[in-house]
């Protein structure tokens, strides 16, 4: 039996892929930069993310969105998923619409080609 407690264990490890995200982040005030953090260790130590939190974009290549909401704004960062239980963070923005922009997922699904053509073994 392990001594390691739940809190402890990882289902999933979060990667930033290059400045992507980060350049989005600190453009963000810090209660909405503790939420982030708040919810990214949620995704990342939980076995079953509700889609409140992670939500998969349909007709997109793969692409997820992290969801995040403070007061009445809508935060979205979209990643996907590596070597099963890694998630790439990539593009984020605030969202200003019911929809989601189609600029921003092709944006994401960029993105995610140049992550993957660049660690081609």
């Amino acid at each position: 039996m392990s001594n390691q407690t739940n809190s402890e264990k990882r289902y999933r490890r979060i990667f930033y892929y290059k400045d992507y995200y980060i350049s989005f982040f600190t453009t963000l005030d810090d209660e909405v930069k503790e939420k982030f953090n708040w919810t990214l260790q949620l995704i990342s130590s939980i076995e079953r993310v509700p889609t409140k939190f992670l939500k998969y974009i349909k007709n997109s290549s793969g692409i997820y969105e992290v969801r995040v909401e403070f007061r009445s704004n809508i935060y979205r960062v979209f990643c996907f998923f590596d070597e099963g239980n890694l998630i790439i963070l990539m593009n984020g923005f605030k969202k200003k619409t019911n929809k989601t922009p189609i600029k921003e997922i092709k944006l994401a699904e960029k993105i995610k080609i140049e992550y993957f053509d660049e660690n081609k073994k």
